[in-house]
């Protein structure tokens, strides 16, 4: 109103008041002026507003938030980076003028007492977490409606089939890479050829070994050669089997029946390599007549490596193959094996001997112990176990006393194997056992021996050694028999 009453002064100012005439008009044009004085007002301050927003008499609470977001954004967006004056913060509170540019990762506030904004650095670590929050909270925003379940699959479709590409360029590269490393089989075979050098593959080389062995014109060190190397092969299951297929297991098989002792000894260490855990190798030697070939070795006078291989070919003969223990107590094999121990100096054997009986009475045991409780067993193969009569024929030929007095061995590792036997025989031999002085006296000898040794051990700290459980097998047995 202050400018309004300048205004109507300015014009009453103007007029000359000396004449009366001129007082009516003014006071007639007092509503026209005052209008006009208004309407200046107006257009005053709709020009102030829209030249600073700053000086805009308007009502900041009563301003909608909305339209005062879009007014920034405007303003933002109308004013150019080349104007702005660009603010240099510290680690210290600085108050920033109206126009400044803030950098980026800058911390700004409102100072509400002066109610001017400052800004500053914000600290290095809280800026490095901040930064990398912010990384972590940035996710793809996709309008899942921009797209039908048809662009999916054939996105994907494609997808596929750039990898199933880049696949295959990946293993060409790398198959072209395998063959500049190696060459192919048929350029090597003939670079060996020209070389004189044949590679051969276990069944050639088998078959090349037993048309050796079988050749007439062979010398008896190419045969010996022959089966020594056939030994090495036929260890593999598998090419044993292959034996079979081009009958070289008979060609050896008959090599028992060889006049040199060499060549017994060695086709008798080829078949005990081939016979050993490999059930289908057993049954085709029993066929073709391995046992009883055996058996004649042990029975008949050979040199001592000869029998040693023809006892290691039994033995992997019977063990795990029933009807092959069948077989071999009808042909008599515990009186061939009771006249081997009682030689003179077949000691050795004689341990062997004793280990096989023990490992042949154990596996019946434990065959039908497991038939029993586990029922896995087949009938067939439980019923010729139970066709095996071993015990008693090792009672009636007499085992029980000849395993007793094969306790005065003087090797520790053969008593341990005695006393091993004597164990499994107790139920079968103890009315013999209890009634043989002899024995007694063995144990009692042997018991006061290893006392002193187990209580050497327990002074060198073994408190369970191997002449502590020795010990314990005479004590044992020596309860058992009282």
């Amino acid at each position: 109103m202050d400018f309004y009453t300048t205004g109507i002064n300015q014009l009453i100012s103007h007029w000359p008041l000396t004449m009366p005439h001129q007082g009516l008009l003014l006071f007639r044009m007092a509503p026209l002026c005052m209008l006009l004085g208004m309407l200046m007002v107006s257009c005053f301050n709709f020009c102030l507003c829209h030249k600073n927003s700053e000086f805009a008499l308007t009502n900041p609470e009563k301003s909608s938030t909305k339209e005062t977001e879009r007014k920034e954004t405007i303003a933002e967006e109308e004013l150019e980076p080349k104007i702005l004056e660009v603010f240099h913060p510290t680690h210290e509170w600085q108050a920033l003028r109206p126009g400044q540019a803030v950098p980026a990762g800058s911390h700004v506030r409102l100072n509400l007492q002066t109610g001017a904004r400052e800004v500053k650095l914000q600290d290095e670590d809280k800026f490095q977490t901040n930064l990398k929050g912010s990384k972590k909270g940035k996710r793809l925003d996709i309008n899942t409606n921009t797209y039908t379940s048809q662009d999916l699959k054939d996105a994907l479709a494609k997808f596929k089939e750039g990898a199933e590409m880049e696949n295959s360029k990946e293993d060409q590269e790398r198959q072209a890479k395998v063959k500049q490393l190696f060459r192919p089989i048929e350029e090597l075979k003939k670079d060996f050829e020209e070389l004189n050098v044949v590679i051969e593959t276990d069944m050639q080389i088998m078959v090349r070994l037993i048309n050796k062995f079988n050749s007439s014109s062979s010398s008896l060190e190419e045969k010996i050669a022959a089966l020594f190397d056939l030994e090495y092969y036929v260890h593999q299951m598998d090419n044993a089997q292959d034996l079979l297929s081009f009958g070289g297991l008979q060609v050896v098989i008959n090599g028992l029946n060889s006049t040199e002792p060499l060549v017994k000894e060695y086709a008798a260490f080829v078949l005990g390599a081939a016979f050993s855990s490999n059930p289908k190798v057993q049954v085709e030697a029993i066929e073709g007549g391995a046992l009883q070939k055996l058996l004649v070795i042990l029975a008949t006078e050979q040199p001592l490596t000869t029998k040693k291989k023809a006892l290691f070919a039994l033995c992997s003969l019977l063990r795990h193959f029933p009807y092959a223990q069948q077989q071999f107590l009808k042909l008599g094999g515990l009186q061939v094996l009771r006249s081997l121990v009682q030689e003179k100096g077949m000691e050795v054997l004689a341990v062997r001997v004793v280990t096989l009986l023990y490992d042949l009475v154990t596996e019946k045991m434990f065959a039908e112990e497991d038939a029993e409780l586990t029922q896995d067993m087949s009938p067939e193969r439980l019923q010729q176990y139970r066709q095996v009569h071993l015990l008693p024929s090792l009672q009636e030929q007499g085992w029980c006393e000849i395993t007793a007095h094969l306790l005065a061995l003087p090797e520790h590792d053969a008593r341990e194997k005695v006393l091993q036997t004597l164990g499994a025989l107790l139920a079968t031999c103890w009315d013999r056992f209890h009634q043989d002085t002899q024995l007694h006296k063995t144990l009692g000898t042997l018991q006061a021996e290893y006392q002193a040794l187990a209580a050497l051990e327990l002074q060198e700290g073994e408190d369970e050694g191997y002449f502590q459980e020795l010990l314990d097998s005479i004590n044992s047995l020596l309860m058992e028999l009282r």
